[in-house]
């Protein structure tokens, strides 16, 4: 297991301003049509993306096939990231991390699939 925090590998503060995704998901991020920006409407673009090339570059030095990442997050959400409205809505979509390490290829998964997994290693052992 390597444990990461790609905001925190990128430079930003813990804690850190909220910020959500403006205008997209995190593909779009990625391709340069949306935005990651924070409460405070300062544009924390370029971070998410220096974080998500630095959890990618972690992956393939370690040969990392899957991730376990943080559900709503503009960085990790793997199913489902907030709307960019700071309202509390939530929208189908991945972050920023999320997508670039599913284009690669590596399997994402959020942080309920941990205690979900447990249990069915724990129904097989016992069958």
């Amino acid at each position: 297991m390597v444990p990461l925090c790609p905001e925190v590998a990128a430079g930003l503060p813990v804690p850190r301003v909220p910020a959500e995704i403006s205008g997209g998901r995190g593909a779009e991020v990625l391709a340069g049509s949306a935005k990651v920006l924070g409460i405070n409407k300062e544009d924390l673009t370029e971070q998410f993306i220096r974080g998500a090339k630095r959890a990618l570059q972690l992956c393939l030095q370690h040969n990392i096939k899957y991730a376990v990442l943080t559900e709503n997050s503009p960085s990790c959400g793997s199913d489902y990231i907030y709307d960019g409205s700071f309202s509390g809505a939530k929208i189908v979509g991945s972050g920023v991390v999320s997508a670039l390490l599913r284009r690669e290829g590596i399997q994402v998964f959020n942080q309920d699939i941990v205690g979900r997994l447990r249990k069915l290693l724990e129904v097989s052992r016992d069958n």
